[in-house]
């Protein structure tokens, strides 16, 4: 099950990481501008964000199975639809498609690890199945890139799209039945309260910063570093390989007593990251560092944060309390991007690396304030 969720997890986001590994080329052949590149992550993020409370509700009604099928097959149909794509116009709206798989993802996968997963290993689990975004990253950056080189990055596009089918048919076959439909319904909350508040505000920061990354990183190392096509595209797969290693070994060390502090010091981590990204316009070589703490440090800072949303959430309430945070997480794609593609466009790579390491450096603050609060609150509990 482990396997499935994470591979679940790498298509879940296929279409936006291969739309940032091949940005290169479509800037080239479909001749769309860095600042249209940009907002494909906002209208991809901008419509999984809204969808995400109800993509929850749905989640713990219907079951994980089912969803995790839905998400599957409508991967697939938005990765046909871009690697249809004639021009902007018709790539965006396959990128809107795409939304719904990520709204349904991290409520599907901790809904199955909860339901299937002993809580002694929740956090590995949970850690190797996050890491499954990264895996989409290397995917994308290298064996999708490479492929496209030799057959066009329409036919990278849809040999993707033909693997999500059959991953779709993979999980009818490997997970147990959902159980039937409940008559109940619950209630949509779309506020999120104690500590899913603070996990989304920090995730809001958190996403603006590593979507910017994810979007921009290959075509700043061939616009500004004089990287090819298939070398700056590596960027993004070592990003994914570090992401993996991170995501995994921090979700591990995520314990109760110890998982509130890890949000913080992990962005900490990813604002150096992103002075690494402004230093490699002086010294060129800082480009690979600074796509390895990304990986290690910001992205890790999600894995973590649903590992704290599976041991917080309320009974019955894991797929919205999941859906809320990674909400936050969604929109902070949506907005991060088309301000950094400003800057981009107009070369300015220098100051939108600085932003975000700002973004990173609000996320680090507000980690720490609710943790502090966290251990003031336990203090003054009863034993």
């Amino acid at each position: 099950m482990t396997a499935l969720l994470t591979c679940a997890m790498a298509f879940s986001m296929m279409q936006l990481f291969l739309l940032g590994a091949l940005g290169p080329r479509l800037v080239d052949e479909l001749g769309i501008s860095p600042t249209v590149l940009g907002l494909t992550t906002t209208i991809g993020f901008g419509t999984a964000a809204v969808l995400s409370p109800a993509g929850g509700r749905i989640v713990d009604r219907i079951g994980p199975r089912r969803a995790l099928v839905a998400l599957l097959l409508v991967s697939a149909a938005a990765l046909a639809l871009i690697g249809a794509a004639p021009g902007a116009g018709f790539l965006l709206v396959a990128v809107a498609l795409g939304g719904l798989p990520q709204a349904l993802a991290n409520p599907a996968t901790n809904k199955a690890i909860l339901a299937g997963v002993p809580p002694v290993r929740r956090g590995s689990v949970t850690g190797m199945k996050q890491s499954g975004v990264q895996l989409g990253a290397f995917a994308a950056g290298l064996p999708l890139a490479a492929l496209a080189a030799g057959v066009g990055w329409r036919g990278a596009v849809w040999t993707a799209a033909g693997t999500a089918v059959l991953a779709a048919l993979w999980t009818l076959r490997a997970l147990p039945a959902d159980p039937p439909v409940k008559g109940a319904r619950s209630r949509l909350s779309l506020v999120p309260r104690g500590a899913i508040a603070w996990l989304t505000v920090f995730s809001l920061l958190l996403g603006c910063g590593i979507a910017s990354v994810n979007t921009y990183l290959a075509l700043f190392g061939a616009q500004r570093l004089g990287l090819g096509p298939t070398a700056a595209g590596a960027l993004v797969a070592v990003l994914g390989v570090a992401g993996i290693a991170g995501r995994v070994g921090w979700s591990k060390a995520a314990r109760p007593g110890r998982a509130e502090w890890l949000p913080g010091w992990l962005a900490a981590g990813a604002v150096g990251a992103a002075l690494l990204l402004a230093a490699a316009l002086l010294v060129h070589p800082l480009v690979w560092m600074a796509a390895v703490a990304v990986g290690v440090f910001a992205v890790s800072g999600n894995a973590v944060s649903m590992v704290l949303v599976m041991q917080r959430a309320a009974p019955g309430r894991a797929g919205q309390d999941s859906a809320l945070v990674s909400a936050g997480f969604f929109a902070g794609f949506a907005v991060g991007p088309p301000v950094f593609g400003v800057l981009a466009e107009a070369g300015h790579y220098g100051p939108g690396w600085l932003l975000v390491a700002a973004e990173f450096a609000a996320a680090c603050a507000v980690a720490m304030t609710w943790a502090v609060r966290e251990r003031r609150q336990r203090a003054m509990s009863p034993a």
